[in-house]
């Protein structure tokens, strides 16, 4: 009998113990916090710095993105460029604006209350601009002759140009929702205009070109805040 009592206490135990860790098991599986979605404005930190440091160029852009879905931000860029560009027998300024439009996929699972960002993402981007040729030189005739050098402005407005990007980067949050950020960017040109007696030097929100190459690249450090619209729960 006493030792039918101790086997039943026994099962007893063993059942309250299973059920204990399996109401535990669940409790802890379905512990929620709230995510945030909404709004982020920001501004590419390195334009405004180079333009202060550097005397041929002036530069300002505006960031922003917007969660739609777990990890998936629609995301666009939008600025204005004036680039001076010196070479040995041309110098030329591009002046214009461009929008860049694209998707962003954050690859960082982020602990709970974390708002971090890792992403990569693609960008279509177009450029409208003018293309001044200050001044270049042509070559004499013969040796005995010097250069000739033509002094211009000579603007050509209404300049266009497209490419697309492959950015990626991260978006740290320093604050409640203030967020440094810092992102590479490969581009691939896939139209443009030019002037009539001279190719573009330089292209706003594309940077430099070169004939030999469709491709270029660029940078940006930003600082942006997030506007809360709503909150989603996230087990």
């Amino acid at each position: 009998m006493k030792q039918t009592l101790i086997s039943l206490f026994t099962i007893n135990i063993f059942f309250l113990f299973n059920f204990w860790s399996a109401n535990s098991q669940t409790n802890l599986d379905t512990i929620q916090y709230k995510e945030k979605y909404g709004l982020r404005l920001g501004i590419d930190l390195s334009k405004p710095l180079k333009t202060l440091l550097e005397d041929d160029y002036r530069g300002l852009e505006i960031i922003g993105d917007y969660r739609v879905y777990k990890n998936y931000y629609l995301a666009a860029e939008i600025g204005n460029e004036e680039l001076a560009i010196t070479e040995q027998n041309i110098s030329a300024t591009a002046k214009g604006s461009y929008i860049k439009l694209g998707a962003d996929y954050n690859a960082y699972d982020n602990w709970a209350g974390m708002e971090n960002v890792i992403f990569v993402g693609m960008r279509y981007a177009f450029s409208t601009f003018s293309q001044t040729l200050e001044e270049y030189t042509v070559s004499g005739s013969s040796q005995y002759f010097p250069p000739n050098i033509i002094e211009g402005p000579f603007e050509t407005k209404g300049l266009t140009a497209s490419w697309v990007e492959l950015v990626a980067g991260i978006k740290v949050e320093l604050l409640n929702n203030v967020y440094l950020g810092a992102n590479v960017q490969l581009k691939r040109r896939i139209t443009q205009t030019t002037p009539s007696n001279f190719d573009n030097l330089a292209i706003p929100g594309f940077n430099r070109t070169y004939d030999e190459s469709l491709f270029g690249v660029g940078y940006s450090y930003t600082i942006s805040y997030l506007i809360p619209l709503y909150k989603k729960a996230k087990n």
